[in-house]
């Protein structure tokens, strides 16, 4: 697979990651723990070097489960995780506050997720959400101590904004910024990207094919297990999904011209957007995982590019993506 550099940084990575929640948390029951191994071990044998996780994944679970699959190839990989939520050392969350950046609690928090993971650095370190109690500057300044100690490689940011991206750079350099970015989701475009270009930072898109819906396989019919928290998303109420259709309905009609999957459209179009882009799909299953990967192979020309903007500017998307309680953690 191909190679791209994030940012300014020395940062080389798949062209593709993989998004590793999906196995433990967040879409419903946690795969079994031999068959969440073969899916990362798989994504490795196809090319994938980048591999995204979270202490909040769980807690715990997924960089426990990540840790244990690329134990044979650390020194091959890129390991991304994340802290910021308000989590104590035994797994307990806490919602008040639910978010917790405190320099001490960070360095308490990369020390559990190098435990768990099995490995002695983390190559890039994101904060999960922007903590409104504690100034960026301190959050960053905990992160360079970090890196002074080895323990983090590079220091990303998610869902944070301009002004906030900003004062961190200022403190220690920022590799990557993580936020939600796909053809039904493209505010990053509005003020984002300029910033990024601007200070030489990477973008690692999250939910790249729109948490499921683009791939084409979930409709207004569709049911999600009790656990999965798109029950609680607005954009995935039935009469949005219905009329978000529309969207879909158009993005298939294009893969079919370009003997390509739905899925792999919108992953080839973020690809498209910038070199220095690196989506993390996630899946639970192996041939979706070859789905995925395969989008590289996919060339959409200027004229491709310019026919999905116009089809897809056809169709206003429906519903909020996080609902209210979600919605307070990405103000930014």
């Amino acid at each position: 697979m191909e190679k791209r550099k994030l940012g300014n940084s020395n940062l080389e990575v798949s062209a593709i990651g993989l998004g590793c929640m999906g196995l433990s948390f967040g879409y419903g029951p946690a795969v079994e723990r031999e068959d969440g191994i073969k899916l990362i071990r798989s994504a490795v044998e196809k090319g994938v070097t980048f591999f995204d996780t979270a202490e909040v994944y769980g807690p715990f679970a997924n960089e426990e489960l990540v840790g244990e699959a690329l134990a044979p190839f650390r020194d091959q990989v890129v390991i991304a995780s994340k802290f910021g939520f308000n989590i104590d050392a035994d797994g307990t969350q806490h919602s008040d506050p639910p978010l917790n950046s405190r320099p001490e609690h960070i360095k308490q928090a990369v020390d559990g997720s190098l435990k768990r993971l099995g490995t002695d650095r983390i190559d890039l370190l994101y904060q999960h959400r922007v903590d409104p109690d504690v100034p960026i500057e301190d959050v960053a300044g905990a992160v360079k101590d970090l890196i002074q100690a080895g323990k983090v490689k590079h220091f990303g940011l998610s869902e944070a904004g301009v002004e906030t991206i900003r004062r961190a750079h200022a403190v220690q350099p920022v590799t990557a910024l993580q936020s939600e970015y796909s053809l039904w989701w493209r505010e990053p475009e509005e003020e984002i990207f300029s910033v990024l270009e601007e200070l030489g930072i990477g973008f690692v898109p999250f939910s790249p094919l729109g948490r499921g819906f683009l791939t084409g396989k979930i409709d207004e019919t569709t049911t999600f297990d009790s656990n999965d928290f798109r029950n609680t998303s607005p954009r995935f109420s039935a009469e949005a999904r219905k009329a978000n259709q529309a969207l879909v309905d158009l993005i298939a009609k294009f893969a079919e011209a370009k003997d390509a999957t739905p899925a792999q459209i919108a992953l080839a179009w973020v690809l498209a957007q910038k070199d220095w882009i690196v989506p993390i799909p996630g899946t639970t299953k192996i041939h979706r995982l070859a789905e995925n990967t395969g989008a590289t192979n996919v060339e959409l020309t200027s004229e491709d590019l310019i026919e999905l903007h116009r089809l897809t500017a056809k169709v206003k998307v429906q519903g909020a993506r996080y609902g209210e309680g979600s919605q307070k953690l990405v103000n930014r």
